[in-house]
């Protein structure tokens, strides 16, 4: 893309008009959507819990339907023992995997550049991007669109399964501290304010650097 700050902005412009949206009764809560998927999965527990983190993990659409939120709900209601805390953690894993496929995949698809990108991405990016669900689906869809090698889709899904398991466990044992962190309102704002602000000084140093190029050139 050509400028870095195009998709916190309208990242920062889906989530802020999907909260008007629900706020004025337009469009109905991702809570009310999960309670319409639990009554028709009622005795699929596992697939309704791929289901939920699969839509979360899909690109814009997390901002919609905050799935680990809902799986927390769903564990503690579950109250699960060690056999199921490895399953669940599978099943999430799965799903956000699946997801991140489908983002890094979009954004290939979209993408205008047509070369392989030979250049592997780095560690410290894709654990900072996995801060958050939806940050990491911002990620992968321009892992795509750069066309990075797909392997890193495969090394999230291999990073995920201690965070999931870790998440899962402290549900389990601190459900109330737990829905407490686990999703909320200006959490999200403060993410996406602080990716925009890392976005727009990346853009002005890029721009900044494209202008001293012709300069050093009449110079030379």
């Amino acid at each position: 893309m050509k400028y870095y700050s195009t998709l916190p902005l309208t990242a920062l412009f889906a989530f802020s008009l999907i909260n008007l949206l629900v706020l004025f009764e337009l469009i109905p809560s991702g809570l009310e959507q999960l309670n319409s998927y639990q009554d028709s999965l009622e005795n699929y527990f596992y697939l309704l819990i791929l289901l939920i983190i699969f839509l979360e993990s899909i690109v814009y659409v997390g901002f919609y339907f905050p799935g680990q939120f809902f799986a927390v709900i769903l564990v503690i209601g579950a109250n699960p023992d060690a056999g199921d805390i490895l399953l669940l953690t599978a099943a999430m894993v799965a799903a956000a995997t699946t997801g991140s496929l489908v983002n890094y995949s979009i954004g290939r698809m979209t993408s205008k550049n047509h070369g392989e990108s030979i250049e592997k991405t780095k560690l410290k990016h894709l654990l900072l991007a996995m801060i958050h669900m939806n940050s990491l689906a911002f990620f992968m869809l321009a892992q795509g669109a750069a066309r990075k090698p797909i392997s890193i889709v495969l090394l999230a899904g291999v990073l995920n399964l201690p965070y999931y398991l870790l998440l899962i466990g402290s549900t389990a044992y601190m459900s109330e501290q737990v829905m407490g962190i686990a999703e909320n309102t200006p959490l999200l704002y403060s993410l996406l304010a602080i990716w925009l602000g890392i976005a727009i000084h990346l853009d002005v140093k890029k721009r900044r650097n494209a202008k001293q190029q012709p300069e050093a050139a009449l110079a030379d």
